[in-house]
């Protein structure tokens, strides 16, 4: 090596020595960051321990509610809307109006051949008397021939009366006996018509009633009023719209009546009964809102079982996807009343599954059904008409129901 070279080598910065300070708080850095992870994942570890592995959250949930479509039972023409979107209406105001020109004209008709029904019916009950009369009559008439013939033949043998008198007076006994025959087999016919009923019950006046009845649910359908209360949705009708019967023209959505459908993730669902509770908040009030119920059922299958399309999981492309189970929670009335929710929200959903005592499905009796009751007065109306009709023909009073007439013009609200 030259003399150069080595000078360069010499004069070559060297770098510099790693003072003790600078390794030492290097060190205790790490040594810090190390025991904060640590005890965070103790603290988690401890946290989950004894507290979070007891409940079940997910954000896959929303409200789900009845939502009760509005159909007409007969046929016709929109002459009158009494609603619109989002308006609240109660069970049995009357929402839609069709036209009832046709309807009422049939119920008059029916409402005439009751009447002339009952009429019809109560002259059979009177002709059992005059029958009964007529059969007195030709027994009289059968008597009087009898004891003419026997008075005839006592003194046939005198010669006082001639063969050909007392031939004419058996012939007139024939006769008297055949009419009476006649007699008691019209009574008999007519009887047959009367026995065992009133004019009331009788079959032609029963089927008289019914056509009236059939006629007044007809024409009292064609107002179709509110089934149960609630709000307003989904209105696609229009004032002269031709409607068929069946035929979706609005739907009612009772808002106090709503729950939640929560999409649970199959292995969230091992712990969970009926009956938990649950807590709840809304994405449209924040977590300011809290809402608590319980668990109410568990549906029947996942999600994808009861799409429009199925998976088809015996194909050769299968991968494994973990399915979720709608697990329905049952709202507390009063926070709903306090803050209501609407069909469709977003709500992040958390389930105490500490204790499990209750069922995994449902084992009770059914629930009680949802119903409506505004049909029914339509048919007790019907029946007060056709009472009506009866008292009035059959020599009885009124019951002071409207006719056809009286309910002509249609309900606007």
């Amino acid at each position: 090596m030259s003399n150069n070279q080595q000078a360069a080598g010499t004069n070559a910065p060297q770098p510099a020595p790693a003072t003790p300070n600078t390794n030492g708080k290097r060190k205790r850095m790490l040594l810090s960051l190390t025991a904060a992870v640590v005890v965070a994942g103790i603290g988690y570890g401890v946290y989950w321990g004894l507290y979070a592995r007891h409940f079940e959250t997910t954000d896959d949930a929303y409200v789900a509610g009845n939502v009760v479509q509005v159909t007409p039972l007969v046929g016709g023409t929109v002459v009158s809307i009494a609603a619109d979107d989002t308006q609240l209406v109660t069970a049995g105001q009357p929402l839609i109006q069709l036209d009832r020109a046709d309807t009422q004209v049939a119920m008059e008709q029916a409402e005439a051949q009751l009447a002339q029904a009952v009429r019809e019916v109560r002259t059979l009950y009177v002709n059992n008397g005059s029958l009964a009369a007529n059969v007195a009559m030709r027994e009289a008439d059968v008597a009087k021939a009898r004891d003419d013939l026997r008075r005839r033949q006592a003194i046939a043998g005198s010669g006082a009366v001639s063969n050909e008198e007392i031939s004419h007076a058996q012939s007139a006994l024939k006769a008297a006996e055949s009419a009476l025959l006649a007699a008691r087999e019209q009574l008999a016919s007519n009887k047959v018509l009367t026995d065992q009923t009133t004019v009331e019950q009788h079959p032609n006046v029963q089927r008289a009633a019914a056509n009236l009845r059939s006629a007044y649910l007809s024409f009292a359908r064609s107002t179709m009023p509110a089934p149960v209360t609630g709000y307003v949705a989904k209105r696609s009708v229009q004032v002269g719209q031709r409607v068929a019967a069946g035929a979706p023209l609005m739907a009612v959505v009772p808002l106090d009546q709503v729950w939640v459908d929560a999409n649970f993730k199959e292995v969230q669902i091992t712990h969970m009964r009926i009956g938990q509770p649950v807590t709840l908040e809304a994405d449209v009030y924040g977590s300011k809102v809290e809402y608590h119920g319980k668990v109410a059922g568990f549906s029947a299958g996942t999600g994808s079982a009861f799409s429009l399309l199925p998976a088809q999981n015996a194909t050769g492309n299968w991968i494994k996807v973990v399915q979720r189970l709608p697990v329905r929670i049952a709202l507390d009335a009063q926070q709903l009343k306090d803050h209501p929710l609407r069909v469709g929200l977003s709500m992040n959903v958390t389930v105490d599954v500490r204790r499990e005592e209750g069922a995994a499905m449902v084992s009770a009796a059914p629930a009680k059904p949802m119903q409506t009751d505004v049909y029914e007065k339509v048919a007790q109306d019907a029946d007060q008409l056709i009472s009506r009709i009866i008292g009035a023909n059959n020599g009885g009073h009124s019951t002071g129901l409207p006719t056809a007439s009286a309910n002509a013009k249609p309900a606007h609200t």
